[in-house]
């Protein structure tokens, strides 16, 4: 199994890209756009795509993860600039005791607890703050990750509209920092699973850089 990570640097004056930026259920299906069809329900899981909006020097890039090359002639000319990389040599790297450079957009979260006359059991709540930190400090542990430093930046909510009048909302806290690892196997797990809630909306895309010594 390879896996990919594309960065596409995206020409925002283009309307397609105008459009999917402002719905985040548009840009999830621009995204699969890039993969084979009739994969059925479950395309997305099926070919581990995982994405993230995020700015660099280049301007806005969409950072895009998955187990098959993309099909970028698929996407409308002048979208964007896409560069493709196997990152198989990476995920062979890692390594306990490996200090790593991360960075992660996460749907920090959690579901309430069901209690007798409590209307909002089972709702899935945002958390912020230090809130936010404790949830990534413990996913980073179960997921084999002894973090070194943290810092969240809040970011934008991913909204959009989806099939029947309702609406997609997760929000968006990104995690950047040095780590070390701890359990190289369920790492490379992590990484090519994700992390966390709204993987479809661009959550849960975790990146690594071995840190130098």
């Amino acid at each position: 199994m390879s896996v990919w990570l594309t960065r596409l640097v995206l020409d925002t004056r283009h309307r397609a890209v105008r459009a999917d930026l402002r719905d985040a259920v548009n840009l999830h299906k621009r995204v699969m756009m890039l993969v084979p069809d009739d994969l059925g329900a479950h395309a997305r899981a099926r070919t581990g795509v995982l994405f993230r909006l995020e700015e660099g020097r280049s301007g806005l890039s969409l950072l895009i993860q998955s187990q098959c090359r993309p099909e970028l002639d698929r996407l409308p000319d002048g979208y964007g600039t896409a560069a493709v990389k196997d990152i198989d040599p990476l995920l062979t790297r890692l390594r306990p005791g490996l200090p790593v450079h991360y960075r992660i957009a996460a749907n920090a979260s959690k579901r309430l607890a069901k209690a007798d006359g409590n209307h909002k059991a089972k709702q899935v709540v945002a958390l912020s703050g230090s809130a936010a930190d404790e949830w990534w400090s413990r996913k980073a542990t179960e997921h084999g990750l002894a973090l070194s430093s943290l810092l969240s930046t809040p970011m934008p909510t991913a909204t959009g509209k989806a099939g029947q009048g309702q609406r997609v909302s997760h929000s968006l806290t990104r995690f950047d920092g040095l780590a070390v690892i701890t359990d190289a196997e369920r790492l490379r797990a992590a990484i090519v699973e994700g992390i966390g809630r709204g993987k479809s909306y661009g959550c849960g895309l975790l990146s690594l850089a071995v840190a130098r010594t």
